[in-house]
């Protein structure tokens, strides 16, 4: 009987390059790949229904239980990142209310960390559906990320691309989201095949942005774009430093409970 490790994975753009070898580079392996929104994948992840996932980085410092994380691989801005927007229909210093993304969690502690050391900003938030012009109705700005960030770069209310804040504020890269789970959940050969489809993945963006392109509005160059340019996928020294930097904010914040030890798989033959 063959074993079947389920893995949850982010249906965003960004995060196709992580699964691409995978789904399409030829790998002998034995995942089930389901894919959701980030909240989504984070609590399969955290209820056992998936064995590991892309999840948003803060709720690795928010598990009851330990996780490891996937070395080596994250989804990450150094600068814009294009898809991490906040819309708002007011000067951002007079931003009282902010519509939340459902989907965000990693998002929106970083939006909460940015406004308050930034701007000295305390704001009430309500979760909406991303819909930026239905979330603008009834609060002063609109958190939106992923997909539907992407498709809303042309509008024209003012926003705040938060990655490039964060960079602003800190110097440093911010870390969006990894591969991570339960402690042991994942074989160091499990581990292996996430690395090389990562890697398959990186020579493939032209392509993967093709196929994305086939049923939206942007060229595919556009997308390509965004892969190359806005964001990174290793998870390096700078990489971890501005993740730790994430997580003291979000502790002084009251986000997470506690600055959390980052732990890793093994990988075969590495100790």
């Amino acid at each position: 009987m063959v074993n079947i490790t389920r893995l949850n994975a982010v249906s965003y753009l960004n995060t196709r390059p992580l699964t691409y070898g995978l789904e399409h580079g030829g790998l002998d392996h034995g995942f089930e790949i389901l894919y959701d929104i980030p909240s989504v994948c984070a609590r399969q992840v955290r209820t056992g229904e998936a064995s590991a996932g892309v999840i948003p980085s803060i709720e690795y410092a928010r598990s009851a239980v330990p996780y490891a994380i996937v070395p080596g691989i994250a989804i990450v801005s150094d600068g814009p990142v294009g898809s991490i927007l906040l819309f708002h229909r007011v000067p951002v210093s007079r931003i009282r209310t902010v519509a939340m993304d459902v989907s965000s969690r990693s998002s929106a502690a970083l939006a909460r960390i940015v406004l308050k050391e930034r701007y000295g900003l305390d704001f009430d938030t309500v979760d909406h559906a991303p819909d930026v012009p239905a979330m603008l109705e009834g609060a002063d700005a609109a958190l939106v990320i992923g997909d539907p960030a992407l498709e809303s770069t042309d509008r024209p209310e003012p926003r705040l691309d938060l990655g490039e804040a964060w960079r602003e504020l800190t110097g440093l890269p911010f870390v969006y989201a990894f591969w991570a789970g339960k402690v042991g959940s994942l074989s160091s050969g499990e581990v292996e095949m996430l690395i090389e489809s990562k890697k398959q993945g990186m020579a493939a963006l032209d392509e993967i942005a093709e196929v994305y392109a086939r049923n939206r509005s942007r060229p595919p160059s556009f997308y390509a774009s965004y892969l190359r340019n806005n964001l990174i996928y290793d998870l390096g020294d700078r990489e971890r430093r501005g993740l730790m930097e994430f997580y003291g904010l979000a502790r002084s914040r009251g986000l997470v409970p506690d600055v959390p030890e980052l732990r890793f798989y093994s990988r075969q033959g590495r100790r």
